[in-house]
């Protein structure tokens, strides 16, 4: 556990590592892709839109590469993965949306669950051959009001909750990180995974909100006191460098979230059960199996 301030320039020294960042065009991912380049490895940045990540890659001082990847098109999930052939030290699962206005991926999945854990579902175990180091997925606090309906985790029955979509989603990233942890370690690998959560932090999950319920977020960040988002990118890159146990979960701590350390993630998000349960499912779902 950071019982100081605890920031970027304390990563070690990464040179020789590759390291795989979803979502870095902006926000949280772009702070991750620009410490883990300034700390000396070379970052791919996998982003929907290759223009904006090239503006972002452009402004990040070390060796970067932009690739496409829509984690709402499991085509594109496939030929990112497909397309990789070297190996990869670090998996960042950072992408996200957030409180979207219902809608269906382009393979009929509910927005988020889609996005943010079908889609990485699928690219991880593809990627996972390839993978030596480290997965690292970000989820949320507010995986707490999470509940994942295995009998319609797309929203297909229910009258769908935008919020409520989101927290099963973030949910979803923790139960797969626990059952994906499980599965390495019953396949004797030493590849680990880790998740992680920002806490209150300033990013561009809030654009696609409306402008009255961005501005609520907005005020909840400015009275927790952690403005900057580089400080939620924190307990990211914490979980993605330090001397920590596989199915380690890392939120920020300190007024002002500089002293990422380790928590335990909500009950309901260490249930074994439902954990493989999801997974059977996200199989059936994405057609991915865990390649071990």
């Amino acid at each position: 556990m950071a019982t100081e301030t605890w920031t970027p320039a304390r990563l070690p020294d990464l040179y020789g590592r590759t390291a795989v960042v979803t979502g870095a065009s902006s926000g949280l991912g772009a702070d991750t892709a620009r410490a883990l380049a300034g700390a000396g490895a070379r970052v791919v940045l996998a982003v929907r839109d290759p223009a904006k990540g090239r503006a972002v890659a452009d402004r990040i001082d070390g060796e970067t590469e932009v690739r496409a990847l829509d984690l709402g098109d499991l085509a594109s999930v496939r030929a990112f993965a497909g397309a990789w052939t070297e190996p990869l030290d670090l998996l960042v699962n950072n992408a996200g949306i957030m409180a979207v206005p219902q809608g269906r991926t382009v393979d009929g999945f509910e927005l988020q669950i889609g996005t943010n854990h079908l889609g990485h579902f699928a690219l991880t175990n593809l990627l996972l051959p390839h993978i030596g180091g480290r997965v690292v997925t970000v989820s949320s606090g507010l995986a707490r009001r999470g509940r994942i309906d295995l009998d319609d985790l797309n929203w297909e029955r229910r009258s769908y909750r935008p919020w409520q979509a989101y927290s099963q989603s973030k949910l979803a990233n923790l139960l797969f990180t626990l059952e994906l942890q499980r599965r390495l370690e019953a396949a004797g690998s030493e590849v680990r995974a880790l998740s992680a959560h920002p806490g209150v932090a300033a990013t561009g999950l809030t654009r696609s909100m409306g402008r009255l319920r961005s501005g609520i977020v907005g005020l909840g960040t400015r009275l927790a006191g952690q403005r900057k988002p580089e400080y939620g990118a924190l307990p990211t890159l914490y979980a993605a460098t330090q001397d920590l146990p596989g199915g380690s979960y890392v939120g920020p701590g300190g007024r002002s979230g500089e002293r990422p350390r380790e928590e335990e993630p909500v009950a309901a998000g260490r249930d074994p059960e439902v954990a493989r349960r999801l997974w059977d499912l996200s199989e059936k779902l994405t057609g991915v199996t865990f390649p071990g």
